[in-house]
């Protein structure tokens, strides 16, 4: 239930929530994300982006103190006055990528698999190719040896024949969660990230960072990868109303689409109470 007063920190994923489907985000939601800093509550940008979209993230939540990224594996402090801190950097080994996939690849068949490795600004993401991803500008062929020879951010696969919900509970099924935490972000792929990392462990950092206690985050999604920052924040949890039907389930509120600005028309209400 909705908590009386305001919330003590705000975290809001990007892409189909706070980012409109044209990748933009309003001037609006930009003003009311700087009064929501003005009325001295800290805002997150909680988002599945990989590191090499910094700059991008940045730009798309101006306001915001925190970042959590990679779904929770980067975060990053933004308030330090004398520049970035990274708080928390978590990779996968390669050798225990490459043993996970095989189990997966001996239950569902071939898999398209690619890895985000690099946090260099716009590096690109190396592996198959599928005319599905929405990205081909940042993409690099490699050979899945070569993307397996390193410590990687997240890795994402897709088959031919399973819809990505689907697989998803089947690679959970044959995956130990002390290998990997598993998810899905509504890019058609399963997203494999380090154990132990989502986005609510991401938020835990920065709320202890801060001294914020879970029941006092307000937290905004519309996919399967909000789920845990739905499970731990107890002040509200808001969807928008595109999100994906296990989030608005799991959600106390359901606000307007991402591209109504339904993040801002909420915290807008919200200040104005």
């Amino acid at each position: 239930m909705t908590r009386p007063g305001l919330p003590k920190l705000i975290a809001t994923d990007l892409d189909g929530t706070l980012v409109r489907s044209d990748d933009t985000v309003s001037a609006y939601t930009h003003e009311v994300l700087d009064r929501v800093r003005a009325a001295g509550i800290p805002v997150v940008g909680a988002t599945g982006r990989g590191p090499r979209l910094t700059e991008l993230t940045r730009n798309d939540i101006r306001a915001a103190d925190f970042l959590v990224m990679a779904g929770g594996g980067r975060v990053v402090d933004q308030s330090d006055p004398s520049g970035p801190v990274v708080l928390r950097d978590e990779r996968l080994p390669g050798e225990v990528l490459a043993r996970l996939l095989a189990d997966l690849e001996a239950a569902v068949g071939p898999l398209t698999v690619m890895v985000e490795a690099s946090d260099e600004h716009e590096a690109p993401l190396w592996g198959d190719y599928h005319p599905s991803w929405p990205y081909p500008d940042r993409f690099e062929a490699r050979s899945r040896a070569e993307c397996l020879s390193t410590d990687v951010i997240k890795a994402f696969a897709r088959t031919a024949d399973h819809h990505v919900d689907e697989l998803l509970a089947t690679a959970r099924r044959i995956v130990p969660a002390e290998t990997a935490t598993l998810t899905q972000a509504g890019l058609g792929f399963i997203e494999i990230c380090p154990p132990g990392v989502d986005k609510s462990t991401g938020l835990s950092v920065v709320a202890q960072t801060l001294g914020v206690d879970p029941a006092e985050v307000l937290v905004f999604g519309d996919m399967p990868n909000d789920l845990p920052m739905f499970a731990w924040a107890g002040w509200a949890r808001v969807a928008v109303a595109n999100a994906h039907p296990e989030v608005r389930a799991a959600a106390d509120e359901v606000t307007l689409r991402n591209d109504d600005d339904g993040v801002a028309v909420y915290l807008d209400r919200l200040l104005s109470r």
